[in-house]
Parts: C-alpha cells; structure tokens; sequence
C-alpha cells in the first residue's frame, strides 16, 4: 500500500466534505451561479453538440482513417517545408466557422497523424480564430478597423504562435522528424480527387448546418441562411453517393437513413435537430457494423467522442459557474468585468485576455458579447485582446488540448496566446482606435 497514494485520497475527500459542509446555499449569488452552470450545459448541448461537434467528430475519424499519414506528414510533418505546412494549416482553419471546442477533434485527428507541433498548433488557433465568417461580422457590428485588425492579427499570431511552439520543443519535434524520415510511404487506397470529395462535403454539411442568421433579412447571406437546410439536404444525398460508391456501403442501407431521415422530418414537422441526429444515428449504426474501412472509420470517431466530450462538459459546467452566459452572472459579477477592461491600459488588456480565454464563445457568439461590453465603457484595445484569446481558447478547450498534448505545452501555448492579445490590443489601443 502506498501512503502517498492514500493521503492524496483522503485529502480528496476531506476537500468534498469541507465543501459540502461549508456550501453557502442560501445565497443567491451560489443558486443562480449553478443554474447557470446548468444552463450553460443545456444551452451547450442544444445549440452546438449536434450540428457542429457530431459532424467535427466524424471529420477527425476520418482524418485518422482515410487520410494517409505520409500525405500529413508531408504538408504538415516536421519535415515539411515550413512556408507550407503553417500556409496550409492558418488557410485551412480559415474555412471553418467553428469554435473552440469544435476545432479540438479536428486538430487530435491531424497531431496524432504525424503533424508538426507547430503546423498543428498553428490550424488549432487559426480554426475558431480566423473564420472568415467571424472576420465579416465583426467588422460589421464592430467596425471595420477592429474587423481588419482581428483578420490580421489573428493570421499572423496563428503563425508565430506556431513557430515559437515548434522552437521550444525542437529536440522532440527533431526526434518525430527523424522517425518520420525513416517511414515507408504507404500506397494510396484511394484517389486524391475522391477523398477531396469525401471531406469536402463533409466540410461543408459543418459549414452550412452552422450557418448563422444575419442581421438583415436581405442579400445573399439572408438567402443561404433560409436555404441552409435544403443546402444541407443535398450535400447529404451526395454524401449518401459517396458511401455508396467510394466506401461500398450497400444501397439498401442508404436507402433506410434516408426514409428514416424523411419520416421524421414530416412526423415533427421538420424539425433540424431530430432530422440531422436521425442521419447521425444511421450512418453511426450502419459504420459500426459494417467490416474494414467503415468499421475503423466508426472506431475512430467514437474514439474522439469518448475523450473529448466528458471534458467539454466538465468545463462548461465550471465557466458557467464562474461566468455566466452572456446577459447573465455567475460567481464573478459582471461589473467586475466591464470597470476591469475599461481605457487601454496593460491591466486592461490582460484582464481582457486572461478572461477571454477562460471563457466559452460559441461561433460568431463573441461579437455581440463585445458590442455589449464596447457599450458598457470596454475600450477598443481590451476588445481586440478578448477577441483574439477568446474565440481561440476557453476552459473546455484547455482541458482537452492538455489531454491531447500534454500539461506543459498546453500551458505555454495557453500562455503564447495571452501574451500575443495582450500586445496587439495595447498596441491597437494606442495607435489605431
């Protein structure tokens, strides 16, 4: 028996009972800091766990399955040039309006083939920080100079971010690259042109089911947000053809998701969210049982689903309790927030990105928060700050990230970030406000 062992427990146990028994739960500021926490959670699990993280979990099982390591190592690998592997990892997160949470799969499906640890961490950060949704609205509601400076910084900082991760642990990065050297390249089960389809449209049923209403029920985003679902619609029928001709999943079986998919749609009267959990619940079922590539593919995404979620809803659970949802408080009022981030102080612009980064922005969800805070007397430099740690970091985010990579690189990357907010609002503070 170890003592040590037995002594971590019992202070385990002692922390709980103190507690518990100490638990102020009269007070109203404890009562409406858990409903938020539960709030948070339910808010969580309704809006953003079945049509952006399902869809990312069964990208990143793909990525594992389907996309060769030797074509990772290749464009992202330590060995790749570094002019492509941190051009193509900042363009690719460019195209995914996804947040913080939502990139994770993606990024455990790429580090785990055999990317770089800087081209990794480079698409980790660009993911929910340069999408060029975010990019538009920001500069719409907020201005165009902090939209422009959001773009900008955000692009550059992925990069940088990137390089100084791959420095530090160059001796490992060096070790991975000399394993990799040393690799045999394995033969292409598949055309290039068929797995660009495959993950194409995959890529876009995630863009499109996440599509956000705009502001003004005119032009063309107006257009494809109404026409988000039958968008949808038809990239799963083409996803259907895929399986059938790529993949060799039997007609029939396809046939069944899609009767499925149609009857419940008319049964509750065209609900998204029962429709699209339905295909999920098909494609999951019929992968799962089906032998080889299928099968694997099923694995694999479980796999992700089994390591990510439990911690995603830890961290929910806990920002919520501290923060609040937007409009709301938790433990930490929300004056405190707003008179902290005031003016364009180093204070200010550190608060502003400790705070973003422990806080859980959803897609797109940071710029009304920011219009809301700009309103309260938060200056333009803070809100840049928040911008560029918030939509790249939040406690669920770190949880897992540490899962993934380990404790000390997620905290230098955690620390990489704050720095480089804090420096660029100071210095949009200053010079541009």
């Amino acid at each position: 028996m170890s003592w040590k062992e037995e002594w971590k427990k019992l202070l385990l146990m002692l922390t709980v009972f103190l507690v518990a028994f100490f638990m102020p739960l009269s007070s109203g500021r404890l009562q409406n800091a858990i409903m938020e926490a539960l709030h948070m959670l339910q808010e969580y699990a309704q809006l953003h766990v079945v049509f952006c993280l399902l869809p990312a979990f069964f990208i990143a099982g793909a990525i594992s399955v389907f996309v060769s390591q030797a074509a990772v190592i290749k464009y992202l690998g330590a060995r790749a040039k570094k002019v492509t592997a941190y051009a193509v990892a900042s363009v690719s997160g460019a195209i995914l309006a996804v947040c913080s949470c939502t990139i994770l799969p993606l990024f455990s499906g790429i580090y785990k083939r055999g990317a770089g640890l800087g081209p990794a961490v480079t698409f980790l950060y660009s993911g929910p920080a340069i999408n060029v949704l975010a990019i538009i609205l920001t500069a719409r509601v907020l201005g165009v100079g902090i939209g422009i400076a959001r773009a900008v910084g955000a692009i550059i900082f992925s990069v940088i971010i990137g390089l100084i991760m791959a420095f530090i642990f160059r001796k490992e990065e060096l070790e991975k690259a000399n394993k990799q050297l040393n690799m045999p390249e394995p033969e292409a089960t598949r055309p290039l042109w068929q797995e660009a389809i495959h993950f194409g449209i995959m890529v876009l049923i995630l863009i499109f089911a996440n599509w956000s209403a705009p502001k003004v029920d005119s032009g063309v985003w107006a257009a494809i947000y109404n026409a988000k679902w039958l968008i949808t619609a038809g990239l799963a029928v083409g996803f259907g053809i895929v399986l059938n001709r790529f993949f060799h999943l039997k007609l029939w079986k396809i046939l069944i998701i899609a009767v499925a998919v149609i009857v419940v749609h008319f049964i509750f009267n065209g609900n998204p969210m029962l429709t699209f959990v339905t295909g999920i619940i098909g494609l999951s079922y019929f992968s799962s049982t089906h032998e080889g590539e299928l099968g694997d593919w099923f694995s694999s995404t479980w796999g992700f689903a089994k390591q990510i979620l439990p911690l995603l809803f830890i961290g929910v659970l806990i920002a919520g309790s501290l923060l609040g949802r937007p409009g709301q408080e938790g433990l930490i009022p929300s004056e405190w927030i707003q008179t902290l981030v005031g003016g364009n102080s180093l204070w200010a612009n550190l608060f502003a990105s400790v705070a973003g980064a422990f806080m859980y922005f959803a897609t797109l969800t940071e710029v009304p928060i920011l219009q809301g805070l700009m309103g309260n007397g938060m200056g333009n430099g803070p809100a840049l700050a928040l911008l560029l740690a918030g939509p790249a970091l939040s406690l669920p985010n770190m949880l897992v990230i540490r899962s993934v990579m380990g404790t000390k690189k997620t905290l230098i990357f955690i620390g990489l970030v704050v720095v480089m907010a804090t420096t660029s609002g100071m210095i949009f503070g200053t010079y541009f406000a």
